[in-house]
C-alpha cells in the first residue's frame, strides 16, 4: 500500500523560511514526477512545484522565485524549501504524484504564515 507522509510544516512570522519533506512508502516512486500540492481554507487544491524523474522543475507563479523543490538521493523523498514566505502561503501541504492520483493523498502538513 502506497503511503505520502509529509512532515516539516508549522507556524512561521512573514519572511520566514520552512522545509517540507515527504517520504514515500510501498512503491519505489523514482521513475514518477512528483508534486507539491497546497489547499487553503475555502479554496481548490493547487500545484505549487513539479519535478521529473530527470530532476526537471515548474513552479506555480506565485511561488516562483521563493519556493525550492528538489528529491532525496533515495528518489523516494521530495523536498520543498520555501523561503519569503507570506501570509497567502498559508494552506495545507501535500505531495502527490504528477498527475495526481487520489489513491495517494495524505494527511498533509500544515504551515501557517502569521505574526
Amino acid at each position: 500500500q502506497v503511503q505520502f507522509v509529509e512532515s516539516g510544516g508549522g507556524l512561521v512570522q512573514p519572511g520566514g523560511s520552512l522545509r517540507l519533506s515527504c517520504a514515500a512508502s510501498g512503491t519505489m516512486f523514482s521513475f514518477h514526477s512528483m508534486g507539491w500540492y497546497r489547499q487553503a481554507p475555502g479554496k481548490q487544491r493547487e500545484l505549487v512545484a513539479r519535478i521529473t524523474s530527470g530532476g526537471s522543475t515548474n513552479y506555480g507563479d506565485n511561488v516562483k522565485g521563493r519556493f525550492t523543490i528538489s528529491r532525496g538521493n533515495a528518489k523516494n523523498t521530495v523536498y520543498l524549501q520555501m523561503n519569503s514566505l507570506k501570509p497567502d502561503d498559508t494552506a495545507v501541504y501535500s505531495c502527490n504524484v504528477w498527475p495526481p492520483s487520489n489513491d495517494y493523498w495524505g494527511q498533509g502538513t500544515q504551515v501557517t504564515v502569521s505574526s
